[in-house]
């Protein structure tokens, strides 16, 4: 047998579906590194000592109180009510969908769970003093709460500094390398969670940048031509640091809005992933955030008025995890912490 004879009999190593196989596991990198992102967020809150990351034991916690005119409770309690439906529809997406539907329903659930969570923290915002919907406000007051300590530990993590100096804050294993599987171990997720505000906020200061070039009044231009700058060193990034203010987990979320308005999303709906483990991720990330901020807005508004106004819910939300989260979180955080505010006194 000649030597071009055995080439033609050699059976290939690898088949035309293990090529196809490859290829869809190639093109599902990015939406799997999304998945791996949000499972590892999650991942890290069920770390946490208790089911409110010890929340009433904050200084900012027990210290907050607010004055509220009966419209403003009305207006609080618009904002609740925005929330818990949105979160009424996540709910109902996952509990009916199967793999297939939460494939294709990704393209209202990202805006749905972004739009959960910043309404209830809207609502929480409302009782610090700071009523707008306007996003970059918004943003830039719950990354000062952040920093402050407002949130429990384990969403408590941050990113600061300029463009190819950043600094990751509250996430101690957050410098080791991400890799490519769903968090097993507390330094995965921490990892994992570490490259999510690297790239958010990276994605966020290349944006910031362009806007600022982009306005003759505040481009940055050469001290010899006044022309706009092309290339920028480090000292041109430090600049516009001050513009980006803290990247939270409200950043990341925002990702979720972003890559529901561009072709990214085809991208998810495309891969393959799996897309239960997805939608549980974000759920739990969902419940956990908005029950802090229920919380802050039950100590603000005092615990009876709270029950009443949970009480008197529309019908699709009477007995639901609205009830569920007031029975379990919020009611045993504030009775906890109740005892602990009249022994300071």
């Amino acid at each position: 047998m000649t030597t071009n004879d055995m080439e033609t009999t050699i059976i290939p190593l690898i088949t035309d579906e293990q090529k196809q196989a490859d290829e869809t596991w190639r093109k599902s990198i990015p939406a799997q590194v999304f998945l791996n992102y949000f499972f590892a967020i999650n991942y890290h809150i069920e770390q946490a000592d208790d089911a409110m990351g010890g929340l009433q034991h904050l200084p900012y916690f027990r210290a907050h109180q607010a004055e509220l005119t009966e419209a403003d409770v009305q207006a609080i309690t618009k904002l609740l009510h925005a929330s818990w439906s949105t979160e009424y529809a996540l709910r109902a997406t996952a509990e009916l969908g199967d793999e297939e539907y939460l494939r294709n329903a990704l393209h209202w659930t990202f805006p749905q769970a972004y739009h959960t969570i910043m309404a209830g923290l809207q609502g929480f915002l409302y009782t610090t003093g700071v009523r707008s919907n306007n996003p970059s406000l918004v943003r830039r007051e719950v990354g000062r709460l952040v920093v402050r300590n407002a949130y429990p530990r384990p969403i408590s993590f941050y990113a600061a500094g300029a463009y190819g100096d950043f600094s990751i804050h509250r996430l101690p294993l957050a410098g080791y390398k991400a890799g490519l599987h769903i968090a097993g171990k507390e330094i995965d997720a921490q990892a994992q969670i570490g490259q999510f505000l690297r790239t958010t906020r990276k994605i966020k200061a290349q944006s910031t940048r362009q806007q600022v070039q982009a306005n003759p009044n505040t481009a940055i231009r050469s001290q010899k031509t006044g022309k706009v700058l092309d290339k920028w060193t480090a000292a041109h990034w430090q600049q516009i640091t001050w513009r980006l203010g803290y990247t939270t987990i409200f950043d990341l979320l925002g990702r979720l809005r972003i890559s529901q308005t561009s072709r990214e999303i085809e991208r998810f709906v495309e891969a393959d992933i799996d897309f239960q483990l997805f939608h549980q991720s974000l759920l739990n990330i969902v419940s956990y955030l908005n029950g802090v901020h229920e919380t802050y807005v039950a100590k603000a508004m005092g615990l009876e008025r709270y029950q009443q106004l949970v009480a008197e819910l529309p019908k699709h939300l009477q007995n639901s995890f609205v009830q569920e989260r007031l029975r379990t979180r919020i009611e045993p955080v504030l009775r906890d912490e109740t005892p602990m505010l009249q022994m300071a006194a």
